[in-house]
């Protein structure tokens, strides 16, 4: 077998199973449709299913094995039973997330609570949660944790979101080191501006563009630069890997001062 035929087997995910939290839009689908893509068995995992279902139909129509849980990532409870209905997952994307923009004195408590117990929390209880399980039952995995440039650098008006996605790189690094020994790596990709139904009107109005400009490559990340990654992080081929926070910016965070 050549170097290239192992390379691309390793990044093959057949037998595995897979959830993708926040999967009901955005990264969360394109994530889970890349993983069924690749062999996973899918777990779509958001606080309501019926805004999975489309999803789950459509990734059925093309062979994949999909189930729906729904799961909110800030409660203890709902964690613990989306685990009873799945069973252990050998990869799980920690993708669910929110923000709330308004400037630093006009963040309420409010604001900060629901952005850090989604954000950073939640991370935090699906993947402790989820390592029990894969520990209990004497198997590996891969957890990828989607962080953002954020955590390293910062912007005004999402303070709450900011200061989470910077705990989000801290959690891998802690993760990574206590759940080694049970052959779970964990890994976080940290994804720069990117370019969705949702943000279009503003990266592309004035403000938006003035923004881009800052970027050393004058480029919007587009979803699809996650693929790789996010593949190789959640696959064999990313077997070396644990502690990594890979990002993905187009040269966002190497921006001079």
């Amino acid at each position: 077998m050549s170097g290239f035929d192992a390379l691309t087997r390793s990044l093959r995910l057949d037998g595995k199973r897979a959830l993708v939290t926040g999967a009901s839009s955005g990264f969360g689908a394109h994530f889970a449709q890349l993983l069924a893509s690749a062999g996973a068995e899918l777990v779509l995992a958001a606080r309501r299913t019926d805004k999975l279902q489309s999803l789950a139909d459509s990734l059925r129509a093309l062979g994949a094995k999909v189930s729906a849980v729904a799961l909110d990532v800030s409660s203890k409870d709902s964690v613990h039973a989306c685990f009873e209905q799945t069973g252990p997952c050998d990869i799980v994307v920690n993708n669910a997330g929110i923000t709330v923009t308004r400037g630093l004195l006009d963040q309420t408590e409010d604001d900060w609570d629901s952005v850090i117990d989604t954000n950073l929390k939640g991370g935090w209880l699906v993947a402790t949660e989820a390592a029990r399980r894969l520990r209990d039952a004497g198997r590996g995995g891969s957890f990828v944790n989607i962080g953002s440039v954020l955590g390293e650098r910062v912007a005004a008006g999402v303070a709450p979101y900011a200061i989470s996605k910077a705990g989000v790189v801290q959690a891998t690094k802690v993760m990574a080191l206590e759940l080694a020994r049970y052959k779970i790596r964990v890994n976080a990709l940290l994804p720069g501006y990117v370019i969705t139904d949702l943000n279009r009107d503003f990266l592309e109005s004035e403000p938006g563009q003035k923004l881009r400009m800052r970027i050393p490559s004058r480029e919007f990340v587009q979803i699809t630069d996650l693929n790789a990654p996010l593949l190789m992080l959640a696959s064999d081929a990313g077997a070396g890997m644990t502690g990594a926070c890979i990002a993905v910016d187009r040269g966002h965070l190497v921006s001079t001062l």
